[in-house]
């Protein structure tokens, strides 16, 4: 299958970062279909030996370990290609349609690595250009909009220019090996089914913390924050994941149906709830591993007095059969005490304990980063004496060690799927609306509180596992974050 991939933005940072560095590694691994072309295209005049050589220098950038040899990029190279394009110029588009007309590939990938507000324009113009036939797919790169508003007119008018299944909106979360086991372990598995619901399970955890500050993106951050990076998107995916039905079939769509379910069923917020439910931060100055680091405030590019948030902590319910009166907490931060991803499903305790110690309850423990695997934490008898005390104990299955083999990363194999016009790991569009709809009500609030000159997100330290009022929204119910049991 021939293709040509076309990257919308092909000198900025997430190309060069993330997406040619992925798509070196599926080359690498000969998981690339043959017959390939890569086009860059951006309003710098180069020739494609000069991107090329672009490319070239900043691959010494990435991790040492998927660095190529001079003789591994020279044979990559061979796809890469570079056209200069003014994204407001019609005439632009109509030459970029002649340089794909002329060899005619069987799919093509339009892959839109810019800025989203960018969007609606670019899909505009791809429109009026012709570059919307059957064989054509676009990828949008998130953030999709910024509230629902802008979401949905970024949707209105990609489906003005394209049908639904030709859009593969990314969450590059969805495409990590982890989450790939997260299905697995839900649906290739009879053992945890009976127990997935409300009868057996006390609370979900889903924590996605982050050691990093903003670094030299403090502009860019100040205007989006922790929940519309990280809760809008990943978080919710994730919640969606571990709180679907079984999907009659794994096609896209049975899966996206029983996603989109979910969304609907989440409590939505009011003012009050948010005031109970919603904890949002910001870190001070502090220490992250043994090294001092700034405040917030004091980072590059960060506007004094800024009431944006870096932490957020919230309370959530399924309001279906399966999930009614089960608490989900999710909380994301930067500058936290750790850089972590996991779920934690906390089971109840039995029923009627008859050993010392065994209202400690079962928890299973899903992680996602940086290592991949699973824990699973029991009681058992110590073995020793006559005591009757049970000790806690855990199974614990490294999925990088039960699997050897280099693993396709995230950017990899959905940009594979792109190609390959698989949609399972590509969120809708009205997933993605209603995600957006559900956190709108936050946003709101906070918005509210700002022009009624509230005190605004409450600080942290770095080094910390954020504000003290995230640890009390979980004891409020009688329970406590993971780290902390």
């Amino acid at each position: 299958m021939s293709f040509d991939l076309v990257f919308f933005g092909g000198t900025g940072d997430l190309t060069w970062r993330k997406l040619m560095p992925a798509l070196f590694q599926a080359f690498r691994h000969g998981k690339l279909p043959a017959g390939g072309r890569i086009l860059a295209v951006a309003r710098d005049q180069r020739s494609d030996d000069e991107y090329r050589t672009f490319i070239k220098e900043r691959f010494h950038e990435v991790d040492s370990s998927k660095r190529p040899s001079d003789e591994e990029f020279a044979r990559f190279a061979e796809l890469l290609h570079y056209r200069r394009m003014d994204l407001s110029q019609p005439e632009d588009y109509a030459g970029l349609k002649g340089w794909l007309d002329a060899r005619g590939a069987d799919t093509v990938v339009l892959y839109l690595a810019t800025s989203p507000h960018l969007f609606p324009a670019i899909c505009e113009q791809l429109g009026a250009a012709g570059l919307n036939a059957p064989h054509i797919r676009v990828v949008l790169e998130k953030p999709l909009g910024h509230d629902l508003a802008s979401a949905q007119e970024i949707n209105r008018v990609v489906r003005s220019v394209f049908r639904e299944e030709q859009a593969f909106r990314i969450d590059h979360y969805l495409g990590k090996p982890s989450v790939q086991n997260l299905m697995a372990l839900r649906f290739g598995n009879a053992l945890f089914e009976p127990l997935w619901r409300r009868e057996s399970i006390a609370n979900i955890q889903i924590t996605l913390s982050e050691s990093l500050g903003v670094g030299t993106r403090g502009d860019f951050y100040d205007r989006t924050g922790a929940l519309r990076d990280m809760v809008q998107n990943h978080a919710l995916q994730l919640l969606t994941m571990i709180a679907m039905e079984p999907p009659s079939t794994s096609d896209a769509d049975a899966i996206r149906d029983e996603k989109l379910k979910v969304l609907k069923s989440l409590k939505p917020f009011t003012p009050e709830s948010v005031a109970r439910d919603v904890v949002r931060g910001q870190y001070r100055a502090g220490s992250v591993g043994g090294q001092a680091v700034p405040g917030y405030q004091q980072e590059v590019k960060v506007p004094a007095g800024s009431h944006c948030e870096t932490f957020v902590a919230l309370r959530t319910e399924v309001q279906n059969w399966r999930w009614a009166g089960v608490p989900f907490y999710l909380r994301t931060g930067k500058r936290l005490a750790a850089r972590d991803a996991q779920i934690v499903v906390n089971f109840r305790p039995v029923p009627h304990p008859i050993f010392p110690g065994a209202q400690r309850a079962n928890k299973l423990v899903i992680k996602l980063q940086p290592e991949d695997g699973l824990e699973l934490h029991l009681l058992a008898a110590k073995g020793s004496g006559t005591s009757e005390a049970l000790a806690p104990v855990s199974l614990d299955l490294d999925f990088d060690k039960a699997f050897p083999t280099e693993r396709v990363g995230a950017y990899e194999r959905l940009l594979l799927d792109a190609i390959a016009g698989r949609l399972n790991l590509f969120v809708r569009s009205d997933e993605q609306e209603q995600a957006w709809r559900w956190v709108e009500p936050i946003l709101d609030a906070w918005a509210r509180e700002r022009v009624s000159g509230g005190e605004g997100p409450r600080g942290y330290a770095a080094g910390s596992w954020g504000p003290a009022a995230a640890s009390a929204l979980v004891a409020r119910d009688g329970f406590a974050w993971s780290e902390e049991q």
